[in-house]
């Protein structure tokens, strides 16, 4: 079983081309906005610095802005949105099926 829930996310065309945005059912910055040029150091953890992370290691984007639910992506030239979807959909699950949940050594049950 997987713990968390997904995101869910619609994927929409942009007038600019190589620019596709994405909303979806969460804010990830509040009010505020965020933009990656590239993937920031894992130092960084807020939920935002962890989607960009996810989605520079696609090694199709070469920016991303995201503005509350709104993730606004620059792909890489000939780049397409496969797979990317699903990377934002998976933000917040934790556990997959057949992964071992972590557990505290003599921390009880």
């Amino acid at each position: 079983m997987a713990v968390g829930q997904p995101v869910t996310v619609i994927e929409r065309p942009s007038s600019r081309p190589g620019v596709v945005r994405f909303e979806i059912n969460r804010s990830l910055t509040g009010m505020g906005h965020e933009y990656y040029d590239v993937a920031p150091p894992a130092t960084r953890t807020r939920p935002p610095d962890e989607l960009a992370r996810r989605l520079f290691a696609s090694g199709r984007i070469d920016g991303m802005h995201i503005n509350s639910n709104v993730i606004t992506l620059d792909m890489s030239k000939g780049a397409d949105t496969a797979g990317l979807r699903q990377v934002i959909e998976d933000l917040f699950i934790h556990y997959r099926p057949g992964v071992e949940v972590a557990t505290i050594p003599g921390g009880g049950d």
